[in-house]
């Protein structure tokens, strides 16, 4: 019996599965990523637990069928915990031929793969790289195929509608979306509704659209699919109750930073200047200036941090966003507000490099330029992000640790983070403690070198408060006056002390927990930043399995949490999975000197969970 019958027979006996993983692919101007984002919406509702990853090109609009266009959404959703966008695909929807070729070798033997017939034209094919058209050469034959005229039936459905041809062809995405919500047996309402929405000045378009829909559901209701195409059936998740709203981690982390704000009862001012994939960051905080807060789009990276690090001088907290190049420009501008000891939040969103490189793709090559990028001994907190809802809480403490030191905090995200979504609890905002700012106020004894003797950190005073007239700039300054000082002790001790009220913060953060497991063991893996699902999975499966495997995850990078070292000891080895050459690695071995392990991954796509799974049996395979 091949792979692909006993697929079919195992579905025909029991449709039912725990989870599974779609994946839409076409042009970019398929509207692939709105229909991921609607059955997104449809499956949390229906009561799944999921995450998704969109994966689109970098060019704006490449050529049609170009394989280097390809635009993708993923979602693995299922009745248990999710905590990654999934392995190998189930379901493949493939509108041309270079979607086709680019994702089929992430399809699990006898997945199911949907095909737009009119798509594989002999142009389209050529264009892929294809020399027959697999949908008729056997190539296939070992996956479950649909080939229907997507793009036929979606012209007819639409034609009471009077549309162009142009438009009307691009309604086949609702199409095939409503096929695909009838194989999981989705509710269309919200779809219809948010189509209704969309276009409520364009009601013929909306019309279309929902025709298309429901098109495209009954035809799968009505037609005679191949043997073993059965309605898939997912049972609920069973998740903590409260309200939940779909979120990508660049919502989160805007919602956490306003949340920082609120807590620390001070103004926002984020400056920013548009780069992939941290641009979506500056467009979510444009839209709640309701909440205290001022969006700047500048010129450019340099004006940008310099706006925000004014903003702070001024008595609000700047905040100021981009990639690993901006980061790059903005380099000098950090070590000023370093050395102005303002408080500032620098909110690097990761991209696969070096320069422009895969500006859409995500890595974690960015840590050493966090915690290392500056001239001089130039020390600040680093703190990473690990899922989308993390992000959230990520900003409140950058926002935290920023004002209460008085110092610049760079936040680490990716473009895996910031595109990927989950369902996210919305949290209750009442049960976090307020940490509010206290600008100094009092003119006797004043001098903008004080500082509180147990964070060490300087003193904050609004410029034109009376009494309090000030300086504070980037030549190096008294460490009792605040005057200018080129006196070699003085300079010293004022590096000494700007790094020891870093050092310091390791006293004011929360100790190393371990994420799954014992806290010793044979094996332990560390990682940091969005690393966390995909490691989270792997350890679950393992112990689950019997191995004696356990997960760390590093949330504050610079400093470490104090009891970090003593806990990585308690371990036989230490592999740290990160999507870079060995970063954080490397920090491990001359810190702690420790002989850690390194797993490495720079293709632009997060890890799969069979990846580290292969990397913990291999290891504790060896140490046997």
């Amino acid at each position: 019996m091949s792979v692909v019958e006993k697929v079919s027979e195992q579905l025909e006996q029991d449709p039912t599965v725990s989870a599974v993983v779609v994946r839409f692919a076409g042009d970019s101007g398929d509207g692939m990523q709105l229909t991921g984002s609607n059955f997104t919406e449809a499956t949390a509702l229906h009561g799944n637990d999921l995450a998704t990853f969109p994966d689109f090109p970098a060019e704006i609009r490449a050529p049609a069928g170009a394989t280097f266009g390809v635009s993708a959404f993923q979602i693995y959703f299922g009745s248990d915990e999710v905590t990654t966008a999934g392995d190998d695909v189930d379901v493949l929807v493939a509108m041309n031929p270079a979607a086709l070729i680019t994702n089929l070798k992430d399809l699990l033997p006898g997945g199911l793969i949907i095909a737009d017939a009119d798509a594989f034209t002999d142009k389209n094919l050529v264009r892929a790289g294809y020399q027959s058209n697999p949908l008729e050469d056997g190539s296939l034959d070992g996956f479950r195929v649909i080939i229907i005229e997507i793009t036929k039936q979606v012209i007819a459905s639409v034609e009471p509608y009077g549309l162009s041809h142009k438009f009307a062809v691009r309604c086949k995405n609702m199409w095939t979306l409503g096929l695909v919500m009838w194989l999981f047996d989705r509710d269309r309402s919200v779809t219809i509704e948010n189509l209704e929405k969309k276009f409520a000045s364009k009601p013929e378009i909306a019309q279309a659209n929902i025709a298309a829909l429901n098109a495209g559901h009954s035809y799968a209701e009505t037609a005679e699919l191949p043997s073993g195409v059965e309605v898939y059936r997912i049972p609920r998740a069973e998740v903590k109750p409260g309200l939940y709203r779909n979120a990508t981690g660049t919502e989160s982390l805007a919602y956490g930073l306003i949340a920082g704000g609120r807590l620390a009862e001070v103004p926002l001012t984020f400056a920013s200047y548009p780069i992939t994939p941290a641009s979506s960051l500056l467009h979510t905080l444009a839209q709640h200036k309701e909440f205290d807060v001022v969006t700047f789009q500048a010129e450019d990276e340099i004006a940008a941090v310099c706006a925000a690090i004014g903003a702070s001088f001024g008595g609000t907290l700047g905040i100021t966003s981009s990639s690993g190049p901006g980061i790059s420009l903005k380099g000098e501008a950090i070590s000023l507000a370093c050395a102005t000891e303002l408080p500032l939040v620098i909110v690097n969103t990761q991209r696969g490099g070096p320069s422009t490189g895969m500006p859409t793709k995500t890595e974690q090559s960015d840590l050493n330029q966090a915690l290392f990028g500056r001239h001089a001994d130039t020390t600040l907190p680093v703190i990473a992000s690990s899922t989308p809802a993390d992000c959230f809480d990520v900003a409140i403490e950058s926002v935290r640790l920023a004002t209460q030191f008085s110092t610049p905090v760079l936040l680490l995200s990716d473009g895996y983070l910031a595109n990927a979504s989950e369902p996210w609890l919305v949290p209750d905002l009442t049960q976090y403690e307020p940490f509010p700012v206290k600008f100094e106020t009092e003119p006797e004894g004043f001098s903008p070198a004080n500082r509180d003797p147990e964070t060490l950190a300087r003193v904050w005073a609004k410029p034109g408060t009376p009494g309090l007239e000030h300086r504070i700039g980037g030549i190096e300054k008294s460490y009792t006056t605040g005057d200018i000082s080129y006196d070699p002790d003085n300079h010293q001790k004022m590096t000494d002390v700007r790094k020891a009220k870093v050092d310091n913060i390791e006293n004011f953060i929360p100790e190393q927990t371990v994420s799954q497991g014992t806290a010793t063991g044979k094996l332990a893996l560390v990682g940091w930043g969005s690393t966390f699902g995909a490691i989270h999975q792997a350890v679950k499966r393992g112990r689950a399995q019997g191995q004696d495997v356990s997960h760390i995850h590093i949330r504050y990078l610079l400093p470490f949490p104090k009891n970090l070292g003593e806990l990585l000891a308690g371990y036989d080895e230490i592999l740290v999975p990160e999507m870079n050459t060995g970063q954080l690695v490397n920090v491990l071995r001359s810190k702690f000197l420790i002989d850690a392990k390194q797993l490495n991954k720079v293709s632009g796509q997060p890890f799969k969970i069979r990846e580290i799974t292969e990397a913990i049996t291999k290891l504790l395979g060896e140490s046997a």
